[in-house]
């Protein structure tokens, strides 16, 4: 037990350390090994700068679900006393990137999971309402939640989902990204990833695949894990954590099974009366 505690808590400093955006005479780049994403090419991606005040500030990703909310992960976002939320974005080094729209909110629009475990990362889930109704556009548009298939929700075991973000490009990059990236990779059957955590992923998790040096990585945190069926995409999982030996080393990536939260994110949306997407 002490073993666990004491892994759980080195993914967690690992993944929730402050990452400071760009160094601007060698910028590094993204999720590693990924691809270079295309404009408008994730138009629910949202990007979360989150200030501490006087204990700094980290880098984290969202998603777009409504004209008003987004969501992301608790560990980004528990103790946070402000947020600046980019959506619509590629380059965020870019502040007059055409479609980009950046939104300031406070703490009192943040809603951590009120059973967040830091510890264990159990219910790494959150919510930010943003300040104003978005107008989607070919730049900003949003993912849908999951939904039922024949009365139960996919485990998309073995399916390609897409995670993007950005994140650190390696484990020996010091910076987040200007610009977006992204990886393709399967989903892995919950019974192996047990295998490669000790028992650390619950049912309430779902985790990729990362052979050949494809993760996600520092500062992708709270990011969208994507299916896509057709012309629909569906929010399947928020980035969590990954292994504190680095992001290349072919741990599984963990993410937060957004099906299992559906319960909680509509008793949020439904109070503020605000319609959420069920594409």
């Amino acid at each position: 037990m002490f073993t666990m505690k004491l892994l759980l808590f080195i993914l967690w400093i690992a993944f929730c350390s402050a990452i400071p955006f760009w160094n601007t005479s060698e910028v590094q780049p993204f999720i590693t090994n990924g691809e270079m994403a295309e404009v408008g090419q994730f138009p629910y991606q949202a990007g979360i700068n989150v200030s501490f005040g006087d204990l700094g500030w980290t880098w984290c990703g969202g998603t777009l679900i409504s004209h008003y909310w987004v969501i992301t992960a608790a560990h980004c976002m528990d103790g946070a006393e402000s947020a600046t939320v980019y959506l619509g974005a590629t380059n965020i080094q870019d502040e007059d990137e055409p479609g980009q729209k950046r939104f300031v909110v406070d703490k009192s629009r943040i809603i951590v999971h009120s059973s967040y475990l830091a510890s264990t990362t159990a219910n790494d889930i959150s919510l930010i309402r943003l300040p104003r109704f978005v107008i989607f556009t070919d730049r900003i548009r949003p993912a849908s939640l999951p939904r039922r298939v024949n009365g139960s929700f996919p485990t998309y075991e073995s399916l390609k989902a897409i995670a993007s973000g950005w994140g650190r490009d390696s484990d020996a990059s010091e910076t987040v990204s200007p610009v977006l990236k992204y990886v393709e990779m399967p989903i892995m059957p919950q019974a192996v990833c047990r295998m490669y955590w000790s028992g650390a992923v619950s049912e309430k998790m779902i985790c990729m695949s990362t052979t050949s040096g494809k993760s996600t990585c520092h500062g992708d945190s709270g990011g969208p894990l994507v299916y896509r069926n057709g012309n629909s995409t569906y929010l399947i999982g928020a980035t969590s954590f990954g292994s504190s030996m680095g992001c290349q080393v072919g741990f599984p990536a963990v993410f937060t099974r957004i099906s299992s939260y559906l319960e909680w994110i509509l008793d949020h949306v439904i109070v503020s009366s605000k319609p959420i997407n069920f594409l």
